[in-house]
């Protein structure tokens, strides 16, 4: 008798609907609205506030307004609120470290409000520069995309951080580089997402 195997499924993406079960409020749902994921430090967290903010674009260059977002960095020490990072270092445990943002139906903007995170040591020990982890997920992605964004006034930790530096000098590697601008009080970073195309942001497979 001839072995039977099952038959691989289609492939599926996460939206349009990955909102009503990953940020309701956005999608107009009654529930969890008091849930501001995006607002990642309360203002009791140790560290210099900054807002992070972008547009995702795909490859033809249109804005994407229905993808989902997330964030994960260290504390302003430099020290991430797990249980493997054994770092001699101070530790709130208020703060997760971690944030969901969607764009904007209309305007394509996501944000976030934040502290700017610390150096994290790197392979062998080696210390990285300030950066936070990104995730975008969105309608025509199969597998979540990772990226990282560094800090434009940060020249000379960057220039040294391994994994930065693993990536094509010039514009590659620009574009994993927030621009700092500041007003209203808030330094502000500015940082645009392109899912393909001639100015594709580098993401990372992990």
């Amino acid at each position: 008798m001839p072995q039977e195997y099952l038959k691989e499924s289609a492939s599926q993406t996460a939206g349009p609907f990955l909102h009503i079960g990953m940020y309701p409020s956005a999608a107009g749902l009654p529930i969890r609205t008091q849930e501001k994921p995006n607002v990642v430090a309360s203002p009791s967290i140790e560290g210099e506030r900054i807002r992070i903010e972008g547009y995702i674009y795909d490859g033809g260059g249109n804005l994407v307004t229905d993808a989902q977002i997330e964030l994960w960095q260290a504390n302003s020490h430099g020290k991430y609120n797990h249980p493997e990072d054994n770092q001699d270092k101070p530790l709130n445990p208020d703060f997760k470290g971690w944030g969901r943002a969607v764009t904007d139906f209309e305007t394509g903007l996501y944000w976030f409000e934040t502290i700017k995170p610390g150096s994290v040591p790197g392979p062998g020990a080696q210390p990285m520069a300030p950066h936070v982890s990104l995730w975008i997920c969105a309608r025509g992605i199969n597998i979540g995309l990772h990226t990282r964004m560094y800090f434009s006034d940060e020249e000379q930790a960057n220039a040294g951080d391994p994994i930065l530096n693993a990536v094509e000098k010039g514009p590659r590697q620009q574009a994993l580089v927030g621009q700092r601008s500041s007003g209203d009080g808030l330094v502000t970073y500015r940082f645009n997402i392109y899912l393909q195309g001639e100015n594709e942001t580098p993401f990372f497979d992990i």
